[in-house]
């Protein structure tokens, strides 16, 4: 028959794997490398697939408060944006929207209660294209009620406080002056006072519902003395513009006095910890597996030893060592292959599973209710082919000592 040479190792290997013996303990210990095998790879399809759900959420709130660029002084704290230089950027093509920023640390108290947050000073440009709008829990987005000033306020600065959007109290806002000393007699004397009400709190992520207050821009400068200064320009781009070719062509313009930083790169810390976080679980699971795949080398070994009689007959009917090395190898593989198999399959169930039903839910009060799941086929590559080489080097091992 045509696979008598060249299959003869594919046939016997697949007869020892497969063949009909539960009572046989190598079989056994066979078997249970293979579900060792397939839990580990189901456990490292299913932990990356979470991960890159959870990646994907924390990027997609980053996106909702960041711009898609940002420009700031490398020296200083505020700069005049009413430049040439900065009105050949406004003109340029791809440029959606255009938005002064002037940002202010403050104390900020609401009936008795304290705390230091930051004033993000913007104007109409950016409260129209703002996608906090959608991050709104209550009120809503709106920073002037006809000529009144308002305030939105981050969820977790609105716990601390017990602010309420709908009662009459306001908001009591103090800087201290930007062009005089500290008076140690009279320290209030130091400080400028205003005072808004809040039309809305939003939920984006916890650091910046912990620090933000967004208000009109006019009222951050007026408090703190200023004219036309900004802290930053933040940028939204029209779909399908290149983020980094805009970047490199807005510092030609404004040559090295400022940054302008993309969204990776506005949060380049929390970006480089996600990715490196994702390498240590991956790392850690796969020397999981090596463990498991042990098993792998322990059953062939015993597996070698039970056939040495068969490896008689087929020295006598004229099999080389590498025809009979290439028997067993391909009986360790078989072990890993098939739990690859059954490990991947399941990791995609249970991930579908997840992602349909969300029968795992978050504990406590988070942004969404179950574990989000993202399967990225390339995690599901490198997870089958790592897999797949560590259980081809424990099977390699034992089979190197045949003679």
């Amino acid at each position: 028959m045509p696979f008598t040479l060249h299959r003869l190792p594919f046939f016997i290997a697949r007869r020892y794997l497969f063949a009909g013996k539960s009572h046989n303990v190598i079989n056994i210990i066979s078997m249970i490398s293979v579900f060792g095998i397939a839990v580990g790879t189901l456990a490292l399809v299913v932990v990356l697939s979470v991960y890159n759900g959870f990646d994907r959420l924390v990027v997609s709130l980053y996106h909702t408060f960041d711009a898609d660029l940002r420009i700031t002084p490398v020296e200083g704290k505020v700069f005049s944006p009413h430049t040439a230089a900065f009105r050949e950027v406004q003109a340029l093509a791809g440029i959606a929207s255009y938005a002064e920023v002037l940002e202010e640390n403050v104390l900020l108290e609401y009936r008795g209660k304290q705390d230091i947050v930051t004033l993000k000073g913007v104007d109409s440009v950016f409260e129209a294209a703002t996608q906090l709008h959608a991050a709104m829990v209550h009120g809503t987005f709106a920073l002037y009620h006809g000529e009144i000033e308002q305030a939105v306020v981050g969820r977790n600065i609105a716990n601390k406080l017990r602010i309420g959007i709908h009662l009459l109290d306001p908001l009591d806002i103090y800087l201290p002056r930007r062009n005089s000393r500290i008076s140690l007699t009279n320290p209030m004397a130091s400080l400028k006072n205003d005072y808004l009400y809040p039309a809305g709190i939003f939920a984006v992520e916890q650091s910046f519902d912990s620090k933000y207050v967004f208000v009109p821009l006019a009222f951050v400068r007026r408090l703190a003395d200023y004219t036309d200064e900004a802290s930053a320009i933040e940028l939204q781009l029209q779909d399908g513009t290149d983020a980094l070719r805009m970047a490199k062509q807005i510092r030609q313009l404004l040559g090295g006095a400022f940054e302008v930083k993309d969204r990776y790169q506005q949060n380049e810390a929390v970006y480089a910890m996600m990715r490196s976080e994702k390498a240590m679980i991956y790392a850690i699971l796969m020397f999981i597996i090596v463990i498991i795949s042990c098993n792998v080398l322990g059953s062939l070994t015993m597996l070698i030893i039970e056939k040495k009689d068969d490896v008689r007959t087929l020295q006598s009917m004229g099999a080389g060592s590498r025809l009979i090395s290439r028997i067993f190898l391909l009986e360790g593989w078989m072990i890993s292959l098939t739990g690859v198999a059954a490990g991947v399959a399941g990791g995609l169930l249970v991930c579908f599973l997840q992602q349909q039903f969300g029968f795992v839910s978050l504990p406590g009060n988070f942004l969404v209710d179950a574990y989000p799941v993202v399967v990225m086929w390339t995690d599901v590559l490198w997870v089958s082919l790592s897999v797949a080489a560590i259980g081809f080097a424990a099977a390699l091992l034992p089979v190197r000592y045949i003679k």
